[in-house]
């Protein structure tokens, strides 16, 4: 009897990331099944969003959450409602996927689908005038929720793009380990704020009126809620954070930060064709190679590309650092280890 011709190596690589998509997606019916059980229910947790006046990203995730009694104190419901589900327990609440989603927004109302992680990301055509709106989002079995949206204006030409960890905060470990200690252990009182940055955003807000700010992370959608709050306790614009999510995909074992910075830069890019984007990060992981190859392929959609320098304590943490002197990028590049200094280089190259 002839063998059996031999499966091709990437062959093989497929059918292990299949198999890896398809065993988490049984675990989450099983879990699915047994909060269901005790009695959760299906929550929306409500991300910021953007757009322009034509039409605005929603962003939000269904999850399994032990409902809030109706006779809890007062108090610690809306304090429930407005945390939403912090810390670890995001990790180990059960997303609810495929679900409906029903959206508002600006007198239009679609239904949605959402993922197999149960995050929803969608856009919505809608008119709406620049500035804050709501969008309403709810499915069945939960309470309305409302999702904050930043609509850019026709006439704004410039924007912030900024990474999160050690950039407009201080991680100081290493890399392998910054995700489980910002998501299972510190909360947002005891992360530090990078010194100096906050004001340097105030700044940049205050010198170009209606300017979005988007913070671009590899974290996980699961630490939204905590980060959203750091950001607001430590004085940084209000502002969409577009994070990813974990676990395998049909396609990858598992999901590339790198790839979502990259998809989500040239996603701004194109949807607000007019705005040149100031791109913040610092020279501990690849925002600086991701900052450059971006500016070489939309050199007209840079104003500056801004990078946080690590201490040497920082860097040999965060696993060495890049040589912002080889980057290459042909657009204003500046480097500093505070924000203060990083606005005087700014300023002295006409963007404050």
């Amino acid at each position: 009897m002839p063998a059996s011709p031999p499966t091709p190596a990437g062959s093989r690589e497929r059918q292990v990331r299949h198999r890896a998509a398809r065993l988490e997606d049984w675990i989450h019916d099983v879990r699915e099944r047994w909060a269901r059980r005790r009695g959760h229910a299906p929550t929306v947790v409500p991300y910021t969003g953007y757009g322009s006046t034509e039409w605005v990203r929603v962003l939000c995730r269904v999850l399994l959450s032990r409902p809030i009694a109706a006779d809890e104190p007062s108090k610690r419901r809306r304090k429930r409602r407005e945390q939403g589900i912090r810390g670890w327990r995001s990790f180990t609440s059960v997303p609810v996927g495929d679900v409906p989603v029903v959206i508002e927004v600006g007198g239009e109302r679609i239904e949605v689908l959402a993922d197999r992680g149960g995050v929803v990301d969608t856009r919505v055509p809608v008119a709406l005038s620049p500035g804050w709106h709501r969008a309403t989002l709810q499915t069945e079995g939960s309470e309305a929720v409302e999702a904050p949206v930043w609509i850019v204006g026709p006439d704004v030409d410039f924007g912030i793009i900024s990474d999160v960890d050690d950039t407009v905060m201080v991680t100081a470990l290493p890399r392998p380990l910054v995700a489980f200690w910002n998501t299972f252990v510190l909360d947002e009182h005891a992360r530090i704020p990078t010194p100096g940055m906050a004001v340097l955003f105030e700044r940049l807000v205050r010198t170009h009126p209606g300017s979005p700010v988007i913070y671009l992370s590899t974290g996980a959608w699961n630490v939204a809620p905590t980060l959203t709050r750091f950001l607001s306790r430590n004085l940084y614009p209000s502002g969409p954070l577009l994070l990813t999510d974990w676990g395998p995909t049909h396609d990858r074992l598992f999901r590339s930060g790198r790839a979502h910075k990259e998809e989500n830069l040239r996603r701004l890019a194109d949807e607000f064709p007019g705005v040149r984007w100031l791109l913040i990060g610092d020279d501990g992981q690849h925002d600086e190679e991701l900052y450059a190859r971006f500016a070489a392929e939309h050199p007209d959609r840079v104003a500056a590309v801004a990078i946080r320098r690590l201490s040497t304590g920082e860097a040999v943490l965060a696993g060495g650092r890049t040589k912002a002197e080889q980057h290459g990028a042909e657009v204003p590049w500046v480097s500093a280890s505070d924000g203060s200094t990083l606005a005087d280089q700014l300023s002295d190259i006409g963007l404050l």
